[in-house]
């Protein structure tokens, strides 16, 4: 059964399955368990379709034939106990004692996030032995929820740059294409997704680190709202965001809803799409340097939008775009001053990646009227957003401006003959949102003729996370390229 036929059937909220329902569901069902969506996977364990034992077992098989090859997976628990704790998912739901929709499924955390008992690296040699003592705040919701932690995703060092490699385990490769990046900085996430080592996959966003490996590995990775994670309301909008990502967009509602302190009220429908307005930014008339053949898909996808009712118009936005790289290196670059004592210990200093350290003593030199003119910018940008949401629904752009490259490059020095001038340049097209704040779903686009994965970036008004959610369900209706 294809996912997007599951999507126009299924709905978000679960259902009591009678036994001649029961039986028809399992009809439906893919022939190998890690095959099935996380949706029809919670739903055949709750219903005991399929025992908590039999899930772990297949994905443990899936995993030790298949991780090898991408490295998705860093930390992975030794299958006994996972084991154990698979049977005991079991004996629970014997007693009828039900956890939550991730009950007995297997997931694996971003390796910047603490799992009490299992490692916390962040892919800094720094860190290479440490082992997290506690949960982090959603990591803890995930486990009321029934989820069985089987190990980490792999990340970029400090999960700088949107290219997953380190010291400590080495890079990660592309779902589509294992020789290449599966891009970052939850790279690990979505490879591990992508090739069905995961039904679902946590990650986290500030310079793309959720769109850009969905890009990357052909999934669905979503920004919610800047600060929409947090448990109290955020005094300013934070750059960086944690968010999920899954096979489909059911399933990234799901795990939204339970990474989240405050879920989205449902029903989620498809959104209606006639008369919608829908803004393509493009390469913002030449601005951004993009690979060729990024722009045709992303354009190739708007048209079939556009079949179905909605009108998409070209648009660049009313700013100096210069002017927002300075403002957006500006505050990422002084986040970094609360790695001083790191850099400045000769000790733990050679153990920092040239990339965190140029980043480092780039926001010491900042002066306090470096920051003030950073955030006029800012605010300037977050106006010119809130008038071109007055006339528009959604605003478009690529996801990423090259197609995934081999995952033994760091970062791409040139896009065609333009020359990158740090080593985050390449990935400037998704300032624009973060700089907002906005809800954004990356949503797939097709492949290139090497069979290289592409999606686009659909951006809504600040705070409307369900209406962007909405798209990506009717966008999946359209599309066939979730495979």
């Amino acid at each position: 059964m294809q996912r997007r036929q599951f999507l126009k059937t299924a709905s978000l909220t679960i259902p009591a399955l009678t036994w001649p329902t029961l039986r028809a569901f399992a009809a439906e069902l893919p022939s190998q368990i890690t095959d099935f969506t996380a949706r029809q996977l919670s739903d055949a364990i709750r219903t005991r379709q399929v025992s908590c034992v039999e899930v772990m077992q297949a994905y443990l098989s899936h995993i030790h034939q298949t991780n090898p090859t991408y490295n998705a997976i860093v930390g992975l628990v030794e299958d006994d106990t996972l084991m154990t704790q698979a049977r005991a998912a079991d004996a629970d739901l014997a007693q009828g004692n039900y956890r939550g929709w991730m009950h007995g499924m297997p997931h694996a955390v971003k390796d910047l996030s603490a799992v009490r008992g299992l490692i916390h690296t962040s892919g800094s040699p720094r860190f290479a032995d440490r082992i997290a003592d506690s949960d982090s705040a959603f990591v803890a919701r995930l486990r009321a929820s029934g989820a069985i932690f089987i190990g980490k995703t792999n990340t970029p060092e400090n999960g700088l740059g949107s290219q997953t490699y380190n010291p400590v385990f080495g890079p990660t490769g592309s779902a589509c294409n294992p020789a290449l990046t599966a891009g970052g900085s939850s790279g690990g996430a979505a490879s591990g997704l992508g090739t069905h080592m995961l039904p679902v996959a946590d990650g986290s966003d500030m310079m793309g680190s959720l769109r850009n490996p969905g890009a990357f590995n052909n999934v669905i990775g979503f920004r919610p709202t800047a600060g929409s994670q947090n448990a109290t309301p955020p005094t300013s909008i934070p750059l960086s965001t944690g968010g999920p990502m899954g096979r489909n967009t059911a399933d990234t509602i799901e795990l939204l809803n339970t990474m989240a302190p405050r879920p989205i009220d449902g029903p989620f429908t498809p959104l209606e799409l006639e008369g919608l307005k829908v803004a393509w930014l493009g390469d913002l008339d030449a601005y951004l340097a993009i690979e060729s053949g990024i722009l045709p898909l992303c354009e190739s996808a708007l048209r079939t939008v556009s079949s179905a009712g909605a009108n998409v118009e070209d648009l660049v936005p009313r700013f100096d775009f210069d002017e927002l790289w300075y403002c957006w290196t500006t505050l990422r670059h002084a986040g970094r001053v609360s790695m001083r004592q790191a850099y400045e210990d000769p000790a733990t200093r050679r153990q920092l990646k040239p990339e965190l350290i140029w980043e480092i003593e780039q926001g010491l030199s900042f002066t306090a009227s470096d920051i003030e003119r950073a955030e006029n910018i800012r605010q300037r940008w977050i106006a010119e957003l809130d008038r071109l949401f007055g006339d528009y629904d959604f605003l478009v752009l690529p996801t990423a401006q090259v197609f995934p490259f081999s995952k033994n490059v760091h970062w791409p020095r040139y896009i065609g003959a333009r020359p990158m001038d740090t080593y985050h340049r390449w990935m400037e097209v998704v300032i624009l949102g973060s700089l907002g704040g906005l809800p954004i779903i990356n949503v797939p686009v097709g492949f290139d003729a090497g069979g290289r994965p592409m999606g686009m970036q659909v951006m809504g008004r600040y705070g409307d996370d369900k209406r962007v959610l909405e798209f990506g369900l009717v966008y999946e209706q359209l599309t066939n390229f979730l495979v």
